[in-house]
């Protein structure tokens, strides 16, 4: 199971929310691509980068910052928040980002992801951010009013390679991941899934790389790692 650190970008600083509340904002560094480098420096394998301005406004406002990182570091990095134009996805992929990932986009516009499926399969993901096993979008401020699963089973019929699941409740509560509902989706998909929301402990981990063999092949993890509850080389030696 991989560990993916999160760098998560507002106004070119990094930053944790939580539960996606742009109003609950904790700051831990002026310089994104200088904590990309500290955590490949740790051993990380790959690297989460979110653009969270571009998540609530729908046009990627740290394009430069996240290509900056993409080439400074030497591990992959996946990318998310705002993704809407074909143009942003193909720049990011043609800049160094190993995989790019769609939410609201995907959602709203099935032919727009089957297109980039078709010729970028293997490096789209799309991230399911749940709030009561309902998908949000739009920076997690609107509900689409459909159910995970459904669309889950949807993307995996469409060819989908990648799949992000976030309990929204949970994401910076260090409260521990949503089991029950990884669970669930890991027993009826078969798209490759990364976990992300409440990872709080090693014991979270050790937890979750439990359902590898269920088809789990990593954890984000933000808030714990910047704030200590364990170090990210205790995490990577458990998985």
């Amino acid at each position: 199971m991989i560990i993916f650190p999160a760098i998560d970008i507002k106004d070119g600083k990094v930053v944790r929310l939580l539960q996606g509340k742009f109003e609950a904002m904790t700051h831990y560094g002026n310089d994104p691509v200088a904590m990309a480098l500290e955590w490949e420096r740790q051993g990380a394998q790959w690297l989460h980068v979110v653009d969270l301005d571009g998540a609530l406004t729908g046009e990627t406002k740290n394009l430069e910052i996240i290509l900056n990182i993409a080439q400074s570091v030497r591990i992959p990095i996946q990318v998310g928040g705002g993704l809407r134009r074909q143009e942003d996805v193909m720049r990011l992929l043609t800049g160094g980002v190993q995989r790019a990932i769609l939410g609201t986009k995907a959602i709203e516009d099935r032919l727009f992801l089957k297109e980039l499926l078709a010729s970028q399969n293997n490096k789209i993901a799309v991230s399911l951010d749940c709030s009561k096993g309902i998908v949000m979008q739009r920076g997690w401020t609107s509900s689409s009013e459909i159910k995970a699963l459904d669309l889950a089973q949807e993307l995996e019929q469409m060819g989908l390679s990648c799949l992000i699941y976030t309990d929204i409740a949970r994401d910076g509560m260090l409260a521990g991941p949503n089991l029950d509902a990884i669970q669930d989706l890991l027993s009826k998909i078969n798209i490759p899934l990364i976990a992300s929301g409440g990872i709080s402990s090693l014991e979270d981990l050790k937890i979750l790389a439990a359902l590898e063999p269920d088809g789990l092949i990593g954890a984000i993890t933000g808030k714990a790692i910047y704030e200590g509850r364990f170090k990210l080389k205790d995490a990577l030696q458990l998985c």
